[in-house]
């Protein structure tokens, strides 16, 4: 091939090149165009997916919390704020008068013969009933019934006495640790101020209150789920938390009837005063309760 062929040749092939280059790189161009406009219409279809959820939030049912596998404070059951009115302040003495009379001396229904085992049975009783907590302290006690015994029960072996318990595993480890602060630091001896006793693994204000009453006899209020509906539906002291309607109580109940009014009213909570439907139509104390309307006796 002479020069003058070759140069058209490589001509050619140059304008071939640069037409396919042209050919390609308009292909390359079209398919990022296809490619950025999938990405903007996805980023478009989120942003009104997103939109859509946030109107409809307020609309939405609230989910469940999740539940803790350890023991919480006694939750506050709603009571609706329609029906809550203050006791008037004569009925409060005929009131207790009234529940006095009807149980002068009152007492919980938890089984114990020592301070130690009255503090053992309360941190046990936490989510659970004190049919159930007798049950199961019954069979321990009648092996290990101080401080000491438990400790020398081990975690494994305080187990095996309180498994048909809710949560059994962590109250084992509170009991065994409040064991071993109560010989180490107390002598084996249960204390008899509150800071000590809340200072005790497992042991919170409501435990520490009922021990403070129950064995020391000092007027304190261990409010739980029965005394904190008592308190809001009598109108005795209404609250939002149980530490407002403890302090309502002390406030409130004359001081004649302080040490046993724990007793009476997580006694009449629990078999007169229900959750579901209050008994007030066999209910002692009902002229003096401002809960509307009361329940009435329905046959069957």
């Amino acid at each position: 091939m002479n020069a003058e062929g070759a140069k058209v040749s490589q001509s050619a092939q140059k304008r071939k090149y640069q037409k396919n280059t042209k050919i390609n790189s308009r292909d390359l161009h079209k398919k990022y165009f296809k490619f950025g406009f999938l990405i903007f219409f996805f980023c478009l279809l989120s942003l009104t997916f997103l939109s859509s959820l946030s109107f409809f939030a307020p609309f939405a049912k609230p989910s469940r919390p999740l539940r803790s596998n350890f023991p919480e404070p006694e939750p506050a059951p709603h009571i609706s704020q329609a029906t809550i009115q203050p006791m008037k302040k004569d009925h409060i003495v005929p009131f207790f008068a009234t529940l006095q009379a009807a149980n002068p001396q009152p007492n919980t229904e938890l089984e114990y013969t020592s301070v130690f085992e009255l503090l053992a049975a309360v941190l046990l009783s936490a989510q659970a009933t004190d049919v159930g907590v007798n049950k199961a302290t019954r069979k321990l006690f009648a092996m290990a019934n101080t401080p000491q015994a438990v400790a020398d029960l081990g975690l494994k072996g305080l187990e095996s006495y309180i498994k048909t318990l809710g949560l059994f595993h962590s109250k084992a480890r509170h009991l065994l640790e409040t064991c071993h602060i109560l010989v180490q630091q107390h002598g084996g001896v249960v204390p008899r101020t509150r800071e000590a006793l809340e200072a005790l693994p497992g042991v919170g204000r409501k435990t520490a209150n009922v021990v403070l009453n129950v064995a020391f006899g000092q007027p304190t209020m261990a409010v739980d789920t029965h005394i904190f509906r008592m308190g809001n539906r009598t109108g005795l002291a209404p609250g939002k938390t149980p530490y407002d309607v403890e302090m309502g109580l002390l406030k409130r109940i004359p001081a004649q009837y302080l040490v046993d009014a724990h007793h009476w009213l997580i006694l009449h909570g629990r078999y007169v005063c229900q959750a579901r439907k209050p008994l007030c139509y066999n209910c002692a104390v009902a002229q003096y309760c401002a809960f509307k309307p009361k329940t009435l006796h329905t046959a069957g």
